[in-house]
């Protein structure tokens, strides 16, 4: 066997340099899939899911705080954390982006580091088979 290739696979995870986000758009164990992100090993889980609003405001929360994920195909994935609510309004959103990889069951086995709102023109040249996040909306659950 090929010492590098094993040492790829078993070796440990070089040390985050300063300056550097671990889960950067250009980190190659990050999926861009454009409305949303995944990341890619088997085993990676992500502590935050942050929300990327389409004016360029964000907001993130700890996933140890989600409660209840309820998927309704005509109003979407509604997330259901301490003390607030997040519903996520789009098209495909329980659908295959690619094989294996899906919105919903990333959201459920904290495999999506970040979700965005798409602009409208996105919206239009997204395939019709293509996840698609059109709005995101935040209430208070107290």
């Amino acid at each position: 066997m090929n010492d590098s290739i094993l040492k790829r696979y078993s070796g440990t995870r070089g040390p985050i340099l300063p300056g550097r986000d671990p889960l950067d758009d250009d980190d190659p164990q990050v999926d861009d899939l454009g409305c949303y992100s995944w990341l890619r090993g088997l085993r990676e889980r992500s502590t935050m899911i942050e929300f990327r609003l389409r004016e360029g405001r964000s907001v993130a929360f700890d996933y140890t705080l989600l409660r209840k994920v309820i998927f309704d195909p005509s109003e979407g994935i509604t997330l259901k954390f301490d003390g607030e609510t997040v519903r996520i309004e789009g098209r495909n959103l329980a659908a295959e982006s690619t094989p294996g990889v899906q919105l919903l069951r990333g959201i459920q086995n904290h495999r999506v580091p970040w979700i965005r709102e798409m602009g409208e023109a996105e919206q239009v040249a997204a395939a019709e088979v293509a996840t698609v996040v059109e709005r995101l909306t935040f209430k208070d659950s107290g």
